[in-house]
């Protein structure tokens, strides 16, 4: 019998627990955005590991929330429950030092019949490592995990052992993927969530929810790729918040979405964005199909 091993893993939790920052720590690349705003992922993003013995093909959700109604955040929820019934393993992530009634809500979708490992995130952030053991003794009464990891994403710690209690538990077969393959997603969607992340990330709690991105062109003409970008708002009051004075806003999108960009694609883009306006997007599941979401 091979002795290989490679399955599908969902790493799931509430919003803003670090599902994100430990997928692209896991696989090395930021292929997953990040931001200090909840629910910044909106997609089912997968990322793949190769190592010598075994294939993780992780696949980051959303953050399970009853919030907001919409059409939006009941497509997201749609993709969460998902990625939990066609996985091998499940991966649920919490903060190492509490146990909320949203962290509840996703505990109750776990499954029970595969392996749920528990990764006890932002352990670096936890000043009283004390507090972890009752947590640790709750949570075990909660719920039949393979195994509690307390972990930090964000620094990396005891990672390595996280992947080696989900290896425990991946079935024997043949890679899924390429060994260079690094995520299912293409370029145009990296380059869509690469700008929104920047997005998030410069304007912060001033940007309404209502706003995404959509990549109108994408071409590769050598090793340049040339991008034109739409950021869509819900209103047109948003539109001044995302250009900013003068455009100063957008132009600092820009730029930074472009370097990472470079990094990632390793060549050089050629970036255009502007700002439209899509009233009531959120709430409009045939708008919401053509924007990408499912």
């Amino acid at each position: 019998m091979s002795s290989l091993k490679s399955g599908t893993i969902a790493i799931v939790g509430r919003p803003n627990v670090g599902k994100s920052t430990l997928l692209n720590k896991l696989i090395g690349e930021k292929i997953s955005i990040v931001s200090r705003k909840a629910q910044t992922t909106r997609h089912r993003i997968m990322g793949i590991l190769t190592r010598p013995d075994a294939q993780f093909v992780f696949v980051d959700t959303p953050g399970f929330q009853n919030k907001h109604a919409n059409a939006l955040n009941r497509a997201m929820n749609r993709g969460v429950k998902q990625a939990l019934s066609d996985v091998d393993v499940v991966i649920f992530v919490m903060e190492a030092d509490r146990f909320d009634a949203r962290d509840k809500i996703v505990l109750e979708l776990l499954p029970e019949d595969r392996p749920v490992v528990l990764a006890l995130n932002k352990t670096d952030q936890c000043k009283d490592k004390s507090k972890m053991l009752p947590l640790l003794t709750e949570m075990s009464g909660h719920f039949p995990f393979a195994a509690i990891v307390p972990i930090s994403a964000a620094r990396g710690s005891q990672v390595e052992d996280l992947l080696a209690e989900v290896r425990k538990h991946l079935p024997n077969d043949e890679l899924l993927y390429g060994e260079d393959e690094i995520t299912d997603k293409s370029e145009r969607f990296l380059a869509a969530e690469y700008i929104r992340e920047k997005l998030f990330r410069l304007i912060g709690d001033e940007l309404p929810y209502g706003a995404t991105v959509e990549v109108e062109r994408f071409e590769l003409e050598g090793e340049l790729r040339r991008i034109n970008a739409a950021i869509v708002v819900d209103r047109e009051s948003h539109k001044g918040i995302v250009i900013g004075k003068g455009g100063a806003t957008l132009k600092r999108i820009a730029t930074e979405a472009r370097q990472d960009m470079e990094r990632l694609f390793d060549g050089k883009v050629f970036l255009e964005i502007f700002v439209k306006v899509k009233s009531g997007w959120t709430d409009d599941e045939r708008l919401l199909r053509s924007l990408g979401y499912e």
